[in-house]
């Protein structure tokens, strides 16, 4: 009876995950091509494997997703925790600035991928205007630079899931007993110092758990990117997502951009679990 009871979700499951994961696998060791299904399939082995190796174009692409990850993640981070200590305090008002502060975080990536593009036009977006306002820099676009571009992704994506990590830390610092603070209060420890040996140590996993899921969500970041840049100008932007869609669907060439998806799976799969391990040694201090 319970096996019956199991047996749609393990079903679906199956379905939807496991094997497309498994046909995707096999695929990469072939030539198949999904415009032309009913060509002859043959077996490559690990061809496009090694191709994928000796490919600069792929060595790029997973340089800029690391630049993207790690600039995005370090300001998320920083001012998530920002946020989450100044609405700590509970201030009037405080639910009202909060709510106001996660609305990005609840819109769809593609809609704020195209808000923005808007917003960084050149003649009428309000970017310009802004920046304008402050020193004369004429009619120009973060994302038709290629040298601003990357930041200008960095910095919508910053605007949009800074809230995310903002809900984490502010759980962790609702989380710390305030006998700990009256304590170090009683011993004469200064604001400065309950800070480090109280609130950092205490809040370091919620900070860890965020950065594990921003990392994660920001490495397979494909949408808001598109919407934005399409990986331009020039290939400024084209993080390891766009190279493989524009391998896959316009190219064609799905047995190599199935041995790319094999590869970005197994370095995703294989940094989040020592990620864990060290976030588990954390908690255990």
């Amino acid at each position: 009876m319970a096996w019956l009871f199991v047996a749609p979700t393990l079903f679906l499951l199956l379905a939807i995950n496991i094997f497309p994961l498994l046909w995707n696998i096999y695929l990469s060791f072939t030539n198949y091509k999904a415009n032309a299904p009913n060509r002859p399939l043959r077996w490559l082995g690990l061809r496009n494997y090694e191709r994928l190796l000796s490919n600069e174009d792929i060595w790029a692409s997973m340089q800029v997703t690391a630049r993207f990850v790690f600039w995005s993640i370090l300001l998320q981070v920083v001012l998530g925790f920002a946020l989450a200590w100044l609405l700590n305090r509970r201030f009037r008002g405080h639910g009202f600035w909060t709510t106001v502060i996660v609305v990005p975080m609840m819109l769809s990536p593609a809609v704020v991928g195209v808000f923005w593009t808007y917003l960084f036009q050149p003649q009428a977006g309000i970017f310009n205007y802004i920046v304008n306002f402050f020193y004369d820099f004429g009619d120009f676009t973060m994302i038709g630079d290629p040298d601003l571009a990357m930041w200008a992704i960095v910095l919508v994506d910053t605007w949009m899931w800074t809230p995310f990590v903002m809900l984490i830390c502010l759980a962790g610092l609702r989380a710390i007993p305030e006998y700990l603070y009256e304590a170090a209060e009683v011993d004469g420890a200064s604001s400065w110092r309950q800070f480090w040996t109280i609130t950092v140590p205490l809040v370091l996993p919620f900070l860890m758990l965020a950065v594990l899921f921003r990392g994660i969500e920001n490495f397979k970041m494909f949408d808001m990117v598109v919407e934005l840049t399409s990986g331009g100008p020039g290939s400024a932007t084209e993080l390891a997502s766009i190279y493989l869609k524009r391998e896959a669907f316009e190219k064609w060439r799905t047995g190599f951009s199935a041995a790319l998806a094999v590869v970005l799976f197994v370095t995703v799969f294989g940094v989040a679990n020592i990620y864990v391990k060290l976030l588990n040694r954390v908690k255990e201090r």
